[in-house]
Protein backbone atom coordinates (compact mmCIF):
# COMPACT_ATOMS: atom_id res chain seq x y z
CA UNK A 1 0.00 0.00 0.00
CA UNK A 2 1.65 3.09 -1.11
CA UNK A 3 0.06 6.63 0.02
CA UNK A 4 1.40 9.98 -0.23
CA UNK A 5 -0.54 11.73 2.58
CA UNK A 6 0.97 13.90 5.07
CA UNK A 7 1.10 12.97 8.67
CA UNK A 8 -0.36 15.62 11.36
CA UNK A 9 -0.07 15.82 15.39
CA UNK A 10 -2.29 17.61 17.64
CA UNK A 11 0.54 19.80 19.54
CA UNK A 12 -1.94 19.27 22.49
CA UNK A 13 -1.39 15.82 22.77
CA UNK A 14 2.24 16.52 24.42
CA UNK A 15 0.83 18.74 26.80
CA UNK A 16 3.76 21.32 26.57
CA UNK A 17 1.99 24.36 25.85
CA UNK A 18 2.13 25.91 21.92
CA UNK A 19 5.60 26.65 21.34
CA UNK A 20 7.13 23.64 22.61
CA UNK A 21 4.64 21.39 21.14
CA UNK A 22 5.21 22.60 17.65
CA UNK A 23 8.86 21.83 18.06
CA UNK A 24 8.24 18.53 19.41
CA UNK A 25 5.45 17.75 16.35
CA UNK A 26 8.72 18.71 13.80
CA UNK A 27 11.11 16.47 16.24
CA UNK A 28 9.04 13.30 16.21
CA UNK A 29 8.99 13.73 12.25
CA UNK A 30 5.13 15.19 11.36
CA UNK A 31 4.57 17.21 8.39
CA UNK A 32 2.09 19.32 9.96
CA UNK A 33 0.07 20.22 13.42
CA UNK A 34 -3.39 20.35 14.26
CA UNK A 35 -4.03 23.18 17.43
CA UNK A 36 -6.91 23.72 20.16
CA UNK A 37 -7.85 27.16 19.39
CA UNK A 38 -10.75 27.42 21.79
CA UNK A 39 -9.24 29.18 25.13
CA UNK A 40 -5.85 30.46 26.51
CA UNK A 41 -3.13 31.30 23.88
CA UNK A 42 -4.87 30.37 21.36
CA UNK A 43 -8.57 31.92 21.65
CA UNK A 44 -9.21 34.00 18.64
CA UNK A 45 -9.65 36.47 21.46
CA UNK A 46 -6.37 36.56 22.35
CA UNK A 47 -4.60 36.38 19.09
CA UNK A 48 -3.78 40.37 17.48
CA UNK A 49 -3.54 40.26 13.48
CA UNK A 50 0.47 40.43 14.69
CA UNK A 51 0.54 38.03 16.70
CA UNK A 52 -1.28 35.95 13.97
CA UNK A 53 1.12 36.38 11.63
CA UNK A 54 3.87 35.63 14.24
CA UNK A 55 2.40 32.51 14.75
CA UNK A 56 2.13 31.57 11.24
CA UNK A 57 5.76 32.40 10.46
CA UNK A 58 6.94 30.68 13.15
CA UNK A 59 5.58 27.42 12.27
CA UNK A 60 6.46 28.08 8.30
CA UNK A 61 9.59 28.68 9.90
CA UNK A 62 9.75 25.12 11.13
CA UNK A 63 9.30 23.70 8.18
CA UNK A 64 5.26 22.49 9.29
CA UNK A 65 1.84 23.61 7.98
CA UNK A 66 -1.49 22.96 9.93
CA UNK A 67 -3.75 20.29 9.14
CA UNK A 68 -6.41 21.83 11.15
CA UNK A 69 -7.35 23.95 14.12
CA UNK A 70 -9.87 22.35 17.06
CA UNK A 71 -12.52 24.57 17.34
CA UNK A 72 -14.23 21.99 19.84
CA UNK A 73 -16.47 24.19 22.33
CA UNK A 74 -18.13 21.44 24.19
CA UNK A 75 -20.94 21.45 26.27
CA UNK A 76 -24.20 20.19 24.20
CA UNK A 77 -22.07 21.39 21.23
CA UNK A 78 -24.78 22.91 19.33
CA UNK A 79 -27.80 20.88 20.66
CA UNK A 80 -28.93 24.20 22.83
CA UNK A 81 -30.78 26.42 21.02
CA UNK A 82 -30.64 29.36 23.79
CA UNK A 83 -26.25 28.83 23.35
CA UNK A 84 -26.11 28.48 19.88
CA UNK A 85 -25.39 32.15 18.76
CA UNK A 86 -22.93 32.64 20.91
CA UNK A 87 -21.43 29.56 20.13
CA UNK A 88 -22.12 29.88 15.77
CA UNK A 89 -20.43 33.52 16.65
CA UNK A 90 -16.72 32.11 18.53
CA UNK A 91 -17.03 29.36 15.67
CA UNK A 92 -17.02 31.40 12.70
CA UNK A 93 -14.03 33.51 14.52
CA UNK A 94 -11.93 30.11 14.93
CA UNK A 95 -12.35 29.65 11.18
CA UNK A 96 -11.35 32.78 10.04
CA UNK A 97 -7.97 32.11 12.35
CA UNK A 98 -7.33 28.70 10.63
CA UNK A 99 -8.04 30.41 7.62
CA UNK A 100 -5.52 33.06 8.32
CA UNK A 101 -2.78 30.79 9.55
CA UNK A 102 -3.39 28.99 5.95
CA UNK A 103 -5.27 26.14 6.69
CA UNK A 104 -9.34 25.63 5.76
CA UNK A 105 -10.49 22.91 8.13
CA UNK A 106 -11.61 23.37 12.19
CA UNK A 107 -12.78 19.94 13.57
CA UNK A 108 -15.41 19.86 16.28
CA UNK A 109 -17.93 18.15 18.09
CA UNK A 110 -21.62 19.58 17.10
CA UNK A 111 -23.11 16.75 19.94
CA UNK A 112 -25.04 13.44 19.45
CA UNK A 113 -27.52 13.87 16.27
CA UNK A 114 -30.80 11.99 17.63
CA UNK A 115 -32.51 8.95 16.14
CA UNK A 116 -35.96 11.61 15.96
CA UNK A 117 -35.31 13.97 13.13
CA UNK A 118 -38.47 15.75 13.96
CA UNK A 119 -37.03 16.72 17.51
CA UNK A 120 -36.46 20.48 18.64
CA UNK A 121 -32.74 18.71 19.65
CA UNK A 122 -32.15 18.07 15.74
CA UNK A 123 -33.87 21.47 14.75
CA UNK A 124 -31.30 23.53 16.55
CA UNK A 125 -28.21 21.35 15.19
CA UNK A 126 -29.64 21.35 12.00
CA UNK A 127 -29.93 25.02 11.85
CA UNK A 128 -26.59 25.94 13.10
CA UNK A 129 -24.16 23.61 10.69
CA UNK A 130 -26.72 25.12 8.19
CA UNK A 131 -25.83 28.34 8.76
CA UNK A 132 -21.40 27.43 10.40
CA UNK A 133 -21.61 25.38 6.72
CA UNK A 134 -22.74 28.12 4.38
CA UNK A 135 -20.43 30.55 6.06
CA UNK A 136 -17.12 27.62 5.91
CA UNK A 137 -18.34 27.23 2.21
CA UNK A 138 -18.38 31.13 1.54
CA UNK A 139 -14.30 31.40 3.04
CA UNK A 140 -13.64 27.77 0.61
CA UNK A 141 -13.22 26.23 3.93
CA UNK A 142 -15.54 23.30 6.60
CA UNK A 143 -15.94 22.92 9.96
CA UNK A 144 -15.51 18.88 10.10
CA UNK A 145 -17.82 17.23 12.83
CA UNK A 146 -15.67 14.11 14.40
CA UNK A 147 -16.74 11.14 13.83
CA UNK A 148 -17.42 8.79 17.24
CA UNK A 149 -21.19 10.06 18.81
CA UNK A 150 -23.48 7.73 16.60
CA UNK A 151 -23.11 5.98 13.57
CA UNK A 152 -21.69 6.92 10.38
CA UNK A 153 -25.16 5.90 8.32
CA UNK A 154 -27.12 8.16 10.68
CA UNK A 155 -24.35 11.30 10.50
CA UNK A 156 -24.79 10.98 6.58
CA UNK A 157 -28.53 11.24 6.70
CA UNK A 158 -27.71 14.69 8.81
CA UNK A 159 -25.09 15.94 6.66
CA UNK A 160 -26.99 15.18 3.29
CA UNK A 161 -30.12 17.19 5.13
CA UNK A 162 -27.94 20.36 4.83
CA UNK A 163 -27.52 22.72 1.64
CA UNK A 164 -23.52 22.61 1.50
CA UNK A 165 -20.68 20.13 2.50
CA UNK A 166 -19.41 23.52 4.41
CA UNK A 167 -20.10 21.04 7.04
CA UNK A 168 -17.88 17.96 6.95
CA UNK A 169 -16.29 15.32 8.75
CA UNK A 170 -12.95 14.33 10.54
CA UNK A 171 -12.95 10.72 10.45
CA UNK A 172 -12.22 9.49 13.52
CA UNK A 173 -12.05 5.67 13.77
CA UNK A 174 -10.84 4.79 17.22
CA UNK A 175 -14.18 6.92 18.43
CA UNK A 176 -16.07 4.89 16.58
CA UNK A 177 -15.07 1.34 17.88
CA UNK A 178 -14.99 2.53 21.47
CA UNK A 179 -18.00 3.81 21.72
CA UNK A 180 -20.48 3.07 18.87
CA UNK A 181 -18.86 -0.11 17.50
CA UNK A 182 -19.26 1.10 14.21
CA UNK A 183 -16.38 -0.56 11.51
CA UNK A 184 -14.48 2.11 9.92
CA UNK A 185 -13.83 0.88 6.85
CA UNK A 186 -17.84 1.21 6.13
CA UNK A 187 -17.88 4.81 7.43
CA UNK A 188 -15.17 6.13 5.17
CA UNK A 189 -17.38 4.45 2.36
CA UNK A 190 -20.46 5.68 3.51
CA UNK A 191 -19.11 8.91 4.41
CA UNK A 192 -16.75 9.39 1.80
CA UNK A 193 -18.30 12.73 0.40
CA UNK A 194 -17.50 14.19 3.29
CA UNK A 195 -14.17 13.04 4.62
CA UNK A 196 -11.75 16.58 5.20
CA UNK A 197 -9.80 15.68 7.64
CA UNK A 198 -8.88 12.23 9.78
CA UNK A 199 -6.78 11.17 13.14
CA UNK A 200 -5.29 8.12 13.47
CA UNK A 201 -6.16 6.68 16.77
CA UNK A 202 -6.79 3.17 18.07
CA UNK A 203 -8.81 1.96 20.82
CA UNK A 204 -11.13 -0.95 22.05
CA UNK A 205 -14.70 -1.17 23.38
CA UNK A 206 -15.00 -3.45 26.73
CA UNK A 207 -18.26 -3.67 26.96
CA UNK A 208 -21.20 -1.31 25.44
CA UNK A 209 -21.76 2.40 26.15
CA UNK A 210 -24.14 4.42 26.01
CA UNK A 211 -22.52 7.39 23.82
CA UNK A 212 -24.58 9.79 25.92
CA UNK A 213 -22.48 8.50 28.62
CA UNK A 214 -19.64 9.62 26.94
CA UNK A 215 -20.24 12.53 24.61
CA UNK A 216 -23.35 14.09 26.70
CA UNK A 217 -26.87 14.94 25.50
CA UNK A 218 -28.88 18.39 26.58
CA UNK A 219 -30.99 17.22 29.97
CA UNK A 220 -28.92 14.29 30.34
CA UNK A 221 -25.36 15.77 31.23
CA UNK A 222 -22.35 18.14 28.91
CA UNK A 223 -19.41 16.99 27.36
CA UNK A 224 -15.86 17.80 28.06
CA UNK A 225 -12.72 16.94 26.62
CA UNK A 226 -11.14 15.41 30.11
CA UNK A 227 -14.15 13.66 30.73
CA UNK A 228 -13.75 11.77 27.84
CA UNK A 229 -9.70 11.08 28.06
CA UNK A 230 -10.65 9.66 31.87
CA UNK A 231 -13.15 7.41 30.09
CA UNK A 232 -10.98 6.54 27.49
CA UNK A 233 -7.71 5.91 30.33
CA UNK A 234 -9.78 4.33 32.93
CA UNK A 235 -10.76 1.44 30.58
CA UNK A 236 -14.21 0.86 32.39
CA UNK A 237 -16.23 0.72 28.56
CA UNK A 238 -13.40 1.68 26.51
CA UNK A 239 -9.67 2.12 26.22
CA UNK A 240 -7.75 4.25 24.00
CA UNK A 241 -4.34 2.81 23.47
CA UNK A 242 -1.29 3.10 21.36
CA UNK A 243 -1.33 2.55 17.68
CA UNK A 244 -2.01 -1.77 16.79
CA UNK A 245 -2.91 -2.65 19.84
CA UNK A 246 -6.89 -1.17 19.64
CA UNK A 247 -9.55 -3.02 17.40
CA UNK A 248 -9.21 -0.85 14.46
CA UNK A 249 -7.97 -2.45 11.43
CA UNK A 250 -5.47 0.20 10.10
CA UNK A 251 -4.20 -1.74 6.84
CA UNK A 252 -8.08 -1.97 5.89
CA UNK A 253 -9.03 1.42 6.98
CA UNK A 254 -5.81 3.17 5.26
CA UNK A 255 -6.83 1.09 2.15
CA UNK A 256 -10.42 2.68 2.75
CA UNK A 257 -9.43 6.13 2.67
CA UNK A 258 -7.38 5.55 -0.60
CA UNK A 259 -10.13 3.56 -2.27
CA UNK A 260 -12.05 7.04 -1.93
CA UNK A 261 -9.41 9.25 -2.83
CA UNK A 262 -8.39 10.61 0.30
CA UNK A 263 -5.54 13.40 -0.03
CA UNK A 264 -5.35 15.11 3.26
CA UNK A 265 -3.73 14.25 6.47
CA UNK A 266 -3.26 11.63 9.24
CA UNK A 267 -3.55 13.38 12.22
CA UNK A 268 -2.28 11.54 15.26
CA UNK A 269 -4.21 12.00 18.78
CA UNK A 270 -3.39 10.55 21.80
CA UNK A 271 -5.99 11.85 24.64
CA UNK A 272 -3.99 9.50 27.92
CA UNK A 273 -0.69 7.44 28.33
CA UNK A 274 2.36 8.61 31.02
CA UNK A 275 4.51 9.40 27.50
CA UNK A 276 2.55 10.83 25.24
CA UNK A 277 6.09 11.94 23.04
CA UNK A 278 6.96 8.42 23.09
CA UNK A 279 3.81 7.14 21.81
CA UNK A 280 3.66 9.66 19.00
CA UNK A 281 6.74 9.05 17.71
CA UNK A 282 6.19 5.77 17.53
CA UNK A 283 2.59 5.98 15.68
CA UNK A 284 4.34 8.21 12.72
CA UNK A 285 7.26 5.12 12.73
CA UNK A 286 4.02 3.21 12.63
CA UNK A 287 2.28 5.07 9.88
CA UNK A 288 5.31 5.47 7.95
CA UNK A 289 5.64 1.88 7.58
CA UNK A 290 2.23 1.69 6.04
CA UNK A 291 3.33 4.33 3.55
CA UNK A 292 6.01 2.28 2.12
CA UNK A 293 4.25 -0.67 1.86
Amino acid sequence: MSFTNKIGVIVDSFGVGVTEGLKKAKEVGADGVQIYAVSGEMDPAALSPAKRKELRSYIEGLGLEISALCGDLAGHGFQDETANPEKIEKSKRILDLAVELGTNVVTTHIGIVPDDTSSRIYDSMQRACEELGVYAKSMNAYFAIETGPERSAHLKSFLDSLSTNGVSVNFDPANMVMVTGDDPVEGVKLLKDYVVHTHVKDGKQLRPVDPRDVYGFLGYGAMSHEKIAEMAASGAAFEEVPLGEGTVDFPAYFAALQEIGYKGYLTIEREVGANPEEDIRKAVAFIKSYKGK
